[in-house]
């Protein structure tokens, strides 16, 4: 990996992401959180996606007790729903529904409540606050193992807090992978965030890396994105292997 990004080693121009097969970081079920809006829109995502080489989707809601209160019912009825519209108009894409857990306090009551939606494996996608750090991170961490969850931490890069290479393998130390989101590294959410991305890669230390889709907007620029020299460098690498 680290020859790749520090050697002049040219970059493939990937023709799709299909090497990746699986995004596991999406909000692709209509009207339950900044994601689609409407079944029509969750499927032309969903064909977009798909022409973009994806085989399988799993789609990750937002839950978020002050925002996006969706709970397991609510998320798996909307998944059935989803995948019949997908089953009728016959597009070729598997598809599925987990969850991107917000840490809080509500997360952390949730975690002793209910069991979560997980990705293969018994994998949970979480997410911080972009403001500061959740003060108990490290305990709400090891209860998720305790329980036999392996979290995974969603856009690492996108936290301003979180600048330097000590504190993303902190996060690998207290057993929580890494998820870069493929826009991060052309720029889309600004450069001290792409900056981070090209690090958490350059080091070794993404396990996936996902689209983190929302709308059609994110859609074009990930089509864009197949030109960039970094996102060829990242698929090249032994990276992403979103395989689960």
């Amino acid at each position: 990996m680290f020859g790749l990004f520090r050697k002049k080693v040219p970059a493939i121009t990937p023709s799709d992401y299909g090497m990746l097969g699986t995004d596991l970081h999406s909000h692709l079920l209509p009207g339950i959180d900044d994601g689609s809006t409407d079944l029509a829109t969750s499927l032309e995502l969903i064909q977009a996606l798909h022409g973009l080489g994806f085989s399988k989707l799993i789609t990750t809601p937002h839950v978020m007790s002050d925002f996006y209160p969706n709970t397991r019912d609510v998320i798996l009825r909307k998944r059935d729903e989803v995948q019949e519209a997908i089953a009728e108009m016959g597009i070729g894409v598997q598809f599925d529904a987990a969850a991107e857990y917000y840490i809080d306090e509500s997360f952390a009551a949730l975690l002793q409540r209910e069991p979560l939606l997980t990705l293969p494996g018994n994998r949970v996608l979480v997410e911080m606050s972009f403001h500061q750090a959740y003060p108990n991170l490290h305990q709400v961490l090891f209860d998720l193992q305790m329980k036999g969850y392996h979290p995974i931490m969603a856009h690492p890069e996108r936290y301003p807090y979180y600048t330097n290479i000590q504190q993303y393998e902190q996060l690998r130390e207290m057993g929580c992978v890494l998820q870069v989101n493929l826009l991060s590294l052309v720029g889309y959410y600004g450069k001290p965030i792409q900056q981070n991305a090209r690090k958490i890669i350059e080091n070794g230390l993404a396990t996936y890396i996902a689209t983190d889709l929302h709308h059609e907007r994110h859609a074009a620029k990930l089509k864009e994105a197949l030109t960039h020299e970094l996102v060829g460098k990242a698929l090249q690498c032994d990276l992403g292997n979103n395989a689960l």
